[in-house]
């Protein structure tokens, strides 16, 4: 099991504003992130800063989008590994998030002509980080399990070689596996591939604790 004995925070639950915040309609967000330098995200009105990576979450991000790639080359499979700045939509709470990386398995799909709001991932990855992994493993799998294509979910410690992930088996039904060693595969099934825990972690190094 992951530990979420650490502070978790969802991005809503810091919105603590003596007056009512400003809410902006999804085109406007749209105008404002195309201008700005930080990555954001869009709650339904609010607008929220997305929290920055540390060097062995973006490691382990770019890592996993390599081994996938290098897998569906190596059996010809037509799958687009994206993610990083890829907005994905979900129309049904009106959110506009960045995964860590995604997997689209057919034609991307998108909310409106400027292909900026995705709206078919089947598989969503997110690395952890002690500030979310809370908020990761609950109410923002509940949030994605809106999204009509979404079938896997991925989770990824970045402090330990932790990796989850949950397979949606019937519309309600989600079957969990957790992966703790090096040695391991990590099986996708809604893609009949697999990637390996080292190449995942490959070039991070986690310190020993004391004694």
């Amino acid at each position: 099991m992951f530990d979420d004995t650490n502070i978790a925070i969802n991005p809503l639950a810091v919105l603590k504003p003596e007056k009512e915040p400003r809410r902006y309609t999804l085109a406007e967000f749209l105008r404002r992130e195309e201008r700005s330098q930080e990555l954001n995200e869009y709650y339904d009105g609010l607008i929220i800063k997305k929290p920055m990576a540390r060097h062995s979450h973006n490691i382990i991000g770019l890592n996993t989008a390599t081994a996938l790639n290098m897998a569906f080359l190596s059996t010809n499979k037509n799958y687009i590994v994206s993610g990083l700045q890829q907005l994905v939509y979900l129309p049904e709470l009106n959110f506009g998030l960045y995964p860590d990386v995604i997997v689209i398995a057919e034609k991307p799909k998108f909310w409106d002509s400027n292909e900026i709001l995705l709206l078919n991932p089947i598989v969503i990855i997110e690395v952890l980080s002690r500030s979310t992994r809370k908020y990761d493993r609950t109410e923002k799998f509940t949030e994605y399990k809106t999204i009509p294509s979404f079938q896997e979910y991925v989770l990824i410690d970045q402090n330990k070689y932790h990796v989850e992930t949950r397979f949606r088996e019937e519309p309600n039904l989600w079957r969990d596996m957790v992966l703790t060693e090096l040695t391991d595969s990590v099986y996708l099934k809604s893609l009949d591939c697999s990637i390996s825990m080292n190449h995942i972690y490959r070039n991070i190094e986690f310190t020993k604790a004391k004694k």
